[in-house]
């Protein structure tokens, strides 16, 4: 049996999709029938380059029973153009190293469709069944991400795409339930699952062994809020907290760590301000990240004021949680009630609404309270495990 993975980002790539891939990844070894092979092809480095040394571009893992390939990508960076680059220079790599082989089952996960895209040609090439992980409505986003005309003019030609993918894949996984009311009315027939984000085992394992409390949450001012994580129309970053920053300048000290498309327009509006309560740090490897966590008083995160931001899910919430840290949050539709639902002492506002964020900090306890029944329910593992055994039952007989 050989399985092939395409998954676009792999550590040491810090983001939400080199993660969940590399849990995947890490399921289906431990799933595999003995002789099976699996092997993941994905990208060096391009989204953070902090990295002191380039990982292997070939890597053999779990007992040889995964072969991992990380392909060289131009362009890179976090403009729409310069990732539109980089996949394309990943996509040819994959079709050469592909052509003539012979794979049982394809599994591509996918969060601007490009993937999932690249999945089908290549599942339709080598005769294998076709299971995606879609993370993004990249259809229903285009207009609100590429502006001045060029997102509606983009959106019907990708949604095309959408259809041509989708339509012949054989079990399509979507990360959010607030993806539901889009792809169900519009694929009616295909059969979905909802295996979604979780905390990934080292924030599992902080919490347990108590790592977060060794500093409690206090109320002394100022507060300490952090944001960790990435700087790009979705999050909107920029267009919220120089004013909210200025807003409780005597108050909160804010920390931002992350990189992306908003990140020089965050910094510029804070410059012209004037305002020095905040500070902006580049992203950090997980042990930083998990120290800077526990330094925290409150942890902060916002969605941009976009329709299709609605649905989504981050990934982030996950993280945050298990901290035990107060979340102060700006969302709306299915991730705000995903927090009022399942996340104690955290408080929602209107994403971009001051004065209603102002409110829900004072809405917070001001103190470290583990959330011992969120981490059971969500644990990545637990999450990753199910959807390996879904996935592999497609080649063996037990779909």
């Amino acid at each position: 049996m050989r399985l092939l993975l395409l998954g676009f980002y792999y550590p040491p790539d810090i983001s939400a999709g080199a993660f969940r891939t590399e849990a995947l990844i890490g399921a289906l070894a431990n799933r595999l029938p003995e002789g099976a092979e699996l092997h993941v092809i994905t990208t060096m480095p391009s989204r953070y380059v902090t990295h002191e040394s380039p990982p292997p571009e070939e890597e053999t893992l779990f007992s040889g029973s995964v072969r991992l390939t990380r392909l060289p990508v131009s362009g890179g960076g976090h403009g729409f153009a310069s990732q539109a680059r980089a996949f394309a220079s990943y996509a040819a790599q994959v079709r050469r190293l592909t052509k003539g082989e012979t794979y049982d089952l394809v599994i591509a996960t996918s969060s601007r469709l490009a993937t999932a895209v690249l999945g089908r040609w290549v599942a339709r090439q080598c005769g294998a069944k076709l299971y995606l992980d879609i993370r993004d409505n990249f259809v229903a986003n285009l207009p609100y991400v590429l502006l001045g005309g060029a997102g509606r003019l983009l959106a019907p030609g990708f949604g095309w795409l959408e259809r041509w993918t989708l339509h012949q894949a054989d079990r399509i996984n979507l990360v959010s339930r607030g993806f539901a009311p889009y792809f169900q009315a519009r694929y009616p027939s295909r059969r979905f699952t909802w295996h979604t984000n979780g905390i990934d085992r080292p924030f599992v394992e902080a919490a347990e062994s108590g790592f977060f409390e060794r500093r409690s949450c206090r109320g002394n001012e100022p507060l300490k809020v952090l944001y960790a994580g990435n700087l790009g129309a979705g999050q909107g970053i920029e267009h919220v907290l120089p004013s909210l920053a200025e807003r409780l300048s005597q108050r909160v000290e804010f920390t931002v760590i992350g990189a992306g498309a908003g990140r020089a327009a965050l910094c510029r509006a804070l410059g012209e301000r004037s305002i020095k309560n905040v500070q902006v740090l580049a992203p950090v490897p997980r042990k930083a990240l998990l120290e800077a966590y526990c330094a925290a008083d409150v942890l902060f995160l916002h969605l941009n004021t976009l329709p299709s931001l609605e649905s989504v899910l981050p990934s982030k919430l996950f993280e945050y949680a298990a901290t035990g840290r107060p979340i102060w949050a700006g969302l709306a539709g299915f991730p705000a009630r995903f927090v009022r639902e399942e996340i104690e002492n955290a408080t929602v506002f209107a994403p971009g609404d001051i004065e209603a964020a102002v409110a829900a900090l004072e809405q917070l306890e001001l103190h470290c309270r583990p959330r011992w029944t969120f981490m059971t329910k969500w644990r990545r593992d637990k999450i990753m495990d199910e959807m390996a055994t879904e996935i592999l039952a497609l080649v063996t007989n037990e779909a």
